[in-house]
């Protein structure tokens, strides 16, 4: 009862195709594999943006003074008189 053999597996598969159809199982397998390239695209187009952004001039940089001075800013509160 452990693992199961190559004729279960083979039984299986027969059981799948004859309830689904070989159509609409390779439609299946096609959307699965549109979707897989398309999640590996997005993975990749992610890290280049992410290595552009971190490079890029905008990118942030540690505690610098000038850093610090731009985008802190000092306000005194002022008592209406």
């Amino acid at each position: 009862m452990g693992s199961f053999s190559i004729w279960h597996w083979l039984i299986v598969l027969l059981i799948v195709v004859m309830v689904f159809g070989t159509k609409k199982l390779k439609n299946m397998g096609s959307d699965l594999g549109g979707a897989v390239k398309g999640f590996k695209d997005g993975m990749k187009d992610g890290s280049a943006t992410d290595d552009k952004a971190a490079t890029g001039p905008n990118a942030q940089v540690g505690n610098t003074a000038a850093n610090a001075e731009k985008s802190t800013i000092d306000v005194e509160a002022k008592t209406k008189s």
